[in-house]
């Protein structure tokens, strides 16, 4: 799948905004410990990655109610959904000036019942100059993604006959369909009712 930039310019993908808020200090400081471990793109981009995915919960599987939406709030609760658990790896991925972009799959369940919009991450390191898309959402038994650029080693495969989807536009900030969402729930329980099936 060709992966197709929303906004053509390079730049947008390396910007701090409303929920990419890599700005903030909590965001910097761990970008800036990163770095002393890692300090090439590369090794970096994986130890960003390793750490939202194997620190931060994803609020299913650990039965946490709070919806943050901010990166820097993911990072400071250490909890969020697969949404917002992207958002706080772009953050850190542009903390360092790595071209990093938010993607999307439409999932359903076993039966192709229930769609979903699932989030996921494209980044783009020095060097290669293509986009390859990572799934920071969370390992458990069935799911094993892993960061990988040749690749994908994503949480879930699309299945066409079920009328799952992998959207290849790549955007700067969270779809709006997605992020009105988050802002609008009160709980996990209230975002689960609402949660986008489209973009």
């Amino acid at each position: 799948m060709e992966l197709i930039q929303h906004t053509p310019e390079l730049s947008a993908y390396l910007a701090a905004g409303e929920a990419i808020d890599h700005e903030h200090s909590l965001v910097r400081g761990i970008a800036v410990r990163l770095t002393v471990d890692h300090p090439d793109a590369y090794s970096y981009a994986k130890a960003a990655f390793e750490l939202v995915r194997d620190t931060i919960a994803h609020s299913a599987d650990v039965g946490d109610a709070r919806v943050p939406w901010r990166a820097s709030e993911v990072l400071q609760q250490g909890v969020g959904t697969c949404y917002v658990k992207s958002h706080a790896l772009v953050a850190l991925l542009r903390a360092r000036s790595v071209p990093a972009a938010l993607c999307y799959q439409r999932l359903a369940e076993e039966d192709g019942s229930d769609p979903v919009i699932h989030g996921l991450v494209a980044v783009r390191l020095p060097g290669r100059g293509v986009w390859a898309r990572q799934d920071p959402r969370g390992n458990k038994p069935g799911i094993d993604a892993q960061f990988a650029q040749d690749r994908e080693r994503l949480a879930f495969s699309v299945r066409p006959e079920f009328n799952e989807v992998d959207y290849p536009v790549l955007y700067a900030e969270p779809h709006p369909v997605v992020l009105n969402a988050l802002q609008a729930a009160p709980d996990r329980a209230y975002l689960w009712k609402t949660l986008p099936t489209e973009l």
